[in-house]
């Protein structure tokens, strides 16, 4: 089934957190759900940027209602201060964006001591649904949407091994931390659905889009990709689409993923899509759960 974001009704109302706001897809998402009327929180860590982010979008819409809130996914700390100060100010929350992440950066840790891309694009994540999933259970027809990628199909979670302490592959742990991404949504419906909550779970990944997540990769790649991109690759503002059409789409429903109609999901218009039998695998599923309760010390929906 087509969608078209220009016909999507306005969402005046309604409010979102857009976790990496400030850049990229995360910016892209933010500007559109903005121009429906959305009030968008911008979760960002570097408050300078994330000041000229919201400045350029007002420049587009003076209308946009835009917060900044410092969020530092490098950091549980910073996670459960945001969600604390969020619901502060806040007594519902329509969309949760899980979108912000790094891809294939030399070996590090969090503050808390995870290998950076499953801390940062995976745990944090899984933290912060967990802080806000009260304030998204009174919300009619919320909505989680995480970002996965097609690295979700690059290998598997090594549970024995999740920090890559015998030895670093960044591109084995970056499609960990997406396949850790994508099984955690899946999960997340299976048990909204259990709970008999009004909330729904959807994941979405941009194919292969031109923005700064490839900073980490070596000059030649970098430089190759800014030829042949346009051919090839989305757009930041394309990559967002799959990611908007799972947060507006009337007919989405839980448990879906959207992506790009292209050749292998590369670029093109957003539709549902498929992920490999792994993703879908029900019980390492519920064991990354339990993982994820221990490494993060939140539990909910149990």
């Amino acid at each position: 089934m087509s969608w078209n974001l220009k016909t999507v009704p306005s969402q005046n109302g309604k409010i979102a957190i857009v976790t990496g706001a400030n850049i990229g897809l995360g910016f892209e998402t933010s500007k559109a759900l903005a121009r429906k009327g959305v009030e968008v929180i911008m979760a960002c860590r570097n408050m300078v940027k994330a000041e000229d982010a919201k400045a350029s979008i007002l420049a587009e819409n003076p209308n946009a209602k835009l917060t900044l809130m410092t969020l530092d996914l490098n950091d549980f700390a910073s996670v459960k201060s945001f969600a604390s100060s969020f619901m502060e100010k806040h007594s519902k929350l329509d969309f949760l964006i899980n979108n912000a992440g790094i891809m294939m950066p030399p070996f590090q840790k969090t503050k808390d001591g995870f290998e950076s891309q499953f801390g940062v694009n995976y745990l944090s994540h899984f933290l912060l649904t967990g802080l806000l999933i009260d304030v998204l259970k009174e919300t009619k027809d919320s909505r989680v949407v995480t970002l996965s990628s097609m690295a979700h199909k690059w290998g598997d979670i090594q549970f024995d091994d999740y920090n890559f302490e015998k030895g670093y592959d960044k591109r084995a742990a970056y499609g960990q931390s997406k396949l850790a991404c994508l099984m955690f949504a899946y999960e997340l419906q299976r048990k909204l659905e259990k709970h008999g909550i009004n909330a729904t779970s959807l994941a979405a990944h941009p194919g292969v889009s031109d923005t700064n997540l490839g900073k980490h990769m070596p000059r030649f790649v970098q430089g190759l990709a800014k030829i042949i991109g346009p051919l090839f690759f989305n757009s930041a503002a394309g990559g967002s689409l799959p990611t908007l059409r799972a947060a507006l789409d009337e007919n989405a429903k839980g448990g879906e993923y959207y992506g790009p109609d292209g050749n292998r999901e590369m670029k093109g218009n957003p539709v549902k899509v498929d992920s490999n039998d792994n993703s879908k695998d029900p019980e390492k599923a519920a064991k990354l759960w339990k993982l994820s309760e221990k490494l993060t010390g939140i539990k909910y929906l149990d």
